[in-house]
């Protein structure tokens, strides 16, 4: 049962036809796993503000129809796993319906692009109204009006010429409530005690300097960084084509090309969570934002073999060893020891053989969950033929 005092968290995903059955096309339709452009539904002029030149564009829509929250939500996180070829984007659009019914404006979560030859990726900053901001990646409510109930729309389009249009496989909105004194018991043990994941060990810190054109360099990549040893981990990278405008002398390219491929140009910085979840989909994994509830929650991950990244902010001293960054980092949580203290790749280390850390269990979760530390904030990759772990018995669906 859920308990009014405690964190709240919900995921809804859109990646079979039978999801779709509230949605209005507008020249798209769900073919061969994917949701794709058929019919043009307009053409637009497409302004990059970021150095590409304006294009001329064919589009069409899918809207998912309004969805209702199980509790009010205070943040709402789209993610997405799509093919996005050379000339082709995504735009993703959120708005939301408060408890007097009314309806929000429609808000533009991203303009989502896998490459940036052609059309930049980017969010759009300055929205802002009464029913609440869009902080970069997250639609965050108006204190005292949260949402209830919302409608996404992806807008799908290609260059007029190009040959092939994006392909949209998944589409996932977490949703949550944390409250902002919230306190509880540390989590016991779930199954994952003394299991640890095997994952590539990756340190921004040698990267620093390169490529400072993408977020200052390799010191401000814990994400990318992150990412790109998630992605090691199920065997995937860039080709050695794909890299060739790296220094040969880099030993670990695909951070430096992970770096640029997830590059948010208006927010100009790397750590864009649902963009690092969006980036896998061009190895055939998939990937999403969401909130977890406790480490016993991300236990069951580390069973299924799914090492998750976790995003945390904290003060000098509140997790004890951890390596600090005002903005906060990204750590990717392996596993567990013997006493269940958490086992973490953790990027902000000096070298790579410095990555693997042990922190502890009680730190480690008050920080994470904390309204202020991260909210229980995740995103993790998998290949689709991996099943995800079971959901928590009586609690909100949040995977």
């Amino acid at each position: 049962m859920n308990d009014p005092f405690e964190p709240r968290a919900v995921l809804h995903r859109w990646s079979e036809a039978c999801h779709f059955s509230d949605a209005t096309f507008g020249g798209t339709a769900w073919s061969d796993g994917a949701l794709r452009l058929e019919d043009p539904e307009g053409q637009e002029a497409f302004v990059d503000q970021h150095g590409h030149a304006t294009l001329d564009w064919d589009y069409a829509t899918c809207s998912t129809g309004w969805r209702e929250l199980p509790f009010p939500a205070q943040e709402l996180i789209p993610s997405w796993t799509a093919l996005t070829p050379a000339g082709t984007r995504l735009m993703v659009g959120l708005r939301v319906r408060d408890a007097q019914g009314d309806t929000s404006p429609w808000y533009v979560m991203a303009h989502w692009t896998s490459g940036d030859d052609v059309v930049h990726r980017t969010t759009v900053p300055g929205q802002a109204d009464p029913f609440g901001t869009v902080d970069v990646d997250v639609f965050v409510a108006s204190p005292g009006r949260p949402a209830l109930a919302y409608e996404l729309e992806v807008r799908l389009a290609r260059a007029q010429g190009a040959s092939e249009g994006p392909a949209v496989r998944t589409l996932c909105l977490a949703a949550s409530s944390t409250p902002a004194d919230h306190r509880r018991a540390v989590s016991g043990p779930a199954g994952a005690w003394g299991k640890v994941l095997d994952v590539p060990l990756r340190s921004q810190e040698v990267h620093t300097g390169h490529s400072p054109q993408w977020d200052g360099g390799g010191e401000a990549w814990s994400a990318p960084t992150c990412t790109a040893m998630l992605v090691e981990y199920f065997g995937y990278g860039p080709t050695d084509d794909e890299t060739a405008w790296i220094d040969p002398a880099d030993t670990a390219p695909q951070v430096d090309f992970t770096a640029r491929a997830v590059y948010d140009y208006a927010y100009k910085g790397c750590g864009n969570w649902a963009f690092n979840a969006a980036y896998p989909a061009r190895y055939g994994l998939r990937g999403l934002v969401t909130r977890l509830r406790s480490l016993g929650e991300l236990e069951r991950f580390i069973c299924a073999g799914i090492p998750i990244a976790t995003a945390q902010s904290f003060r000098i001293g509140e997790l004890a060893g951890a390596g600090y960054s005002p903005a906060g980092s990204i750590k990717i949580v392996c596993g567990f020891t013997d006493d269940g203290d958490v086992v973490v790749n953790d990027p902000l280390s000096a070298t790579d053989e410095d990555v693997r850390r042990t922190y502890p269990r009680g730190e480690f979760e008050r920080v994470w969950l904390s309204a202020s530390g991260g909210g229980g904030v995740v995103y993790f990759l998998y290949p689709p033929d991996l099943p995800l772990p079971a959901h928590v018995p009586g609690l909100d669906p949040n995977w």
